[in-house]
């Protein structure tokens, strides 16, 4: 790693940057505290503008970092917040649809570089999806440069009007520590048992339960499963909206599917999975499909988003909302253990060839060195 005081380009003083961030999911808020992290050790100054929560969930004034309380909002107080915070800033980098929003709103009028990395696309439906479509565009044409985490978002970014838009790399989410106690042989029978799933096949889901996260169509699959014998046991870990309804299809339908609430503990839930599930309307570079593939996992995903790409041969994919199609993958798969081991070697080998942290930081900071060189004297 390049030394702390090192990273000076072009003889000049240190590089002043801005991250901002939203609320943000899990993924970018593990991203901009590993960027962050990255940025500082090669001598850049960061402020990191996100909300006071965020800073207790990531911690970035642990890395070196400033950090600024500004609120997930675009009220006028916000931005001004923003706006004082950017105002001696080389370069600012925005997290995000609406962090980028704010920043763009901060930066109007001024010559700062602009770089906005679409981690995602936000979900809506009605006025609400056409507003965010808005915010799209007005976003793609305030940045200087567009990082898209797929080559879909990069290729939305071109057609919603971006100057520049290129494929970011962005890090597997970082496997945590293990102690004794989390040693996978100890682990998988303790957390199996836990869950009610000794002595039968089980299998993980998690996010969000919300419309788009395709569980209707997980709960239809589950009735092919129950003929099995012993059938096996479908466990989601998220919270959301859809919840009641799930419950109430699961009670009538005596369905072998269990809903954990919120967990932190996914990767431990998948330690002791036989299948893991992702059954989204779209996802970029899910979190989870990157678990599953790092822990050895048997994935089946929807063909959708940035999942083929990320993925690779490494998981059966299927349409979304067709639970026929999932069903059978699973069916073929429970049966198959041949091609579980494959898909295993498949995803160590796919999980080996994403990009780094150090990899990561290194791209970031050749874009910023390119926005912030200076200009040749003629």
């Amino acid at each position: 790693m390049t030394p702390a005081s090192s990273h000076s380009p072009h003889g000049r003083s240190p590089l002043r940057t801005v991250q901002v961030l939203g609320g943000g999911n899990a993924a970018t808020g593990a991203h901009v505290r590993s960027l962050t992290t990255g940025l500082v050790a090669r001598g850049v100054r960061v402020t990191v503008c996100a909300p006071v929560e965020a800073e207790h969930t990531y911690d970035f004034t642990g890395t070196g970092a400033a950090h600024l309380h500004v609120p997930r909002s675009s009220d006028p107080a916000s931005v001004a917040a923003l706006r004082a915070a950017c105002a001696h800033a080389d370069l600012v980098h925005a997290h995000g649809l609406h962090a980028s929003f704010r920043a763009a709103l901060a930066l109007s009028g001024k010559p700062t570089p602009l770089v906005v990395t679409w981690h995602d696309r936000a979900h809506a439906e009605g006025p609400r999806a056409h507003f965010l479509r808005l915010l799209e565009r007005r976003v793609a044409k305030a940045a200087t440069v567009v990082l898209g985490t797929t080559s879909a978002l990069v290729d939305l970014a071109r057609r919603t009007g971006a100057r520049d838009a290129r494929l970011a790399a962005v890090p597997p989410p970082a496997r945590p520590a293990r102690t004794d106690s989390g040693d996978p042989d100890r682990l998988r029978p303790k957390v199996r048992a836990e869950l009610g799933a000794t002595g039968r096949p089980l299998m993980v889901a998690a996010g969000a339960l919300e419309r788009h996260r395709g569980h209707r169509a997980l709960l239809d699959a589950a009735h092919a499963w129950m003929r099995l014998d012993p059938s096996p046991l479908v466990v989601i870990a998220g919270e959301g909206p859809l919840r009641p309804e799930l419950q109430r299809r699961i009670g009538a339908e005596d369905l072998p599917v269990r809903l954990l609430g919120r967990r932190d503990d996914v990767t431990d839930l998948l330690a002791a999975a036989d299948i893991a599930l992702l059954t989204g309307r779209w996802a970029a570079r899910s979190r989870f499909a990157q678990q599953a593939l790092q822990a050895g996992v048997p994935l089946v995903a929807t063909r959708v988003g940035g999942t083929p790409e990320l993925v690779g041969d490494a998981a059966e994919l299927v349409p979304y909302g067709n639970a026929r199609a999932l069903a059978d993958a699973v069916l073929r798969l429970l049966a198959d253990p041949a091609r579980r081991e494959q898909l295993r070697a498949r995803g160590a080998r796919q999980a080996a060839g994403w990009p780094t942290e150090d990899e990561t930081v290194a791209q970031v900071l050749s874009v910023y060195d390119e926005l912030t060189r200076p200009l040749p004297l003629i």
